[in-house]
């Protein structure tokens, strides 16, 4: 049996997007940590819940992709500094909310600036239309992630096709 040939990483969507966000995250991380006393998870989390409020960590897991205990470390630190407070859930009392306190949303609003400077230098060399495409191509491919996540290999190691649902 013939051996398949190494991927070329210079082509390869999945490597090319790993590598770019990996790089950004711990640059982002390192600068957040010395400018501001967090790291890029706490960040990700500050940011969900300036854009929904009083939402359970469940809902911040589901919507930022990152595992639960990440989650819950970055929000037991930001309790613990007073950037968020948990209240319990006014619709189901086993559960509890989480927002932003006063300290948190002024945290949010320091690192946005940040945020979106490093934004904008990443995108410095793409036109106006070349950024609406690159967001409408990342929601289609985030569009696949079910399939893409249902694939599983055969004994050959050759991918079997999902199921057709």
């Amino acid at each position: 049996m013939t051996q398949p040939s190494p991927l070329n990483l210079d082509q390869y969507v999945p490597a090319l997007l790993t590598s770019l966000t990996n790089k950004m995250a711990s640059g982002a991380s390192a600068c957040y940590r010395k400018h501001f006393g967090i790291g890029i998870v706490e960040w990700r989390v500050l940011a969900m819940l300036a854009v929904e409020d009083k939402i359970s960590a469940n809902r911040v897991v589901q919507v930022i992709g990152l595992d639960k205990s990440a989650v819950s470390r970055a929000l037991k630190l930001l309790e613990l500094e007073g950037h968020v407070s948990t209240q319990v859930d006014v619709e189901d009392a086993r559960r509890y909310t989480v927002s932003l306190t006063p300290s948190g949303r002024k945290l949010h609003d320091q690192v946005l600036v940040t945020a979106l400077e490093r934004e904008r230098l990443l995108l410095a060399n793409l036109e106006k239309a070349e950024i609406e495409t690159l967001i409408d191509f990342l929601h289609r491919m985030s569009a696949q992630l079910d399939a893409v996540n249902a694939v599983e290999p055969d004994v050959g190691g050759r991918p079997k096709k999902p199921a057709a649902g």
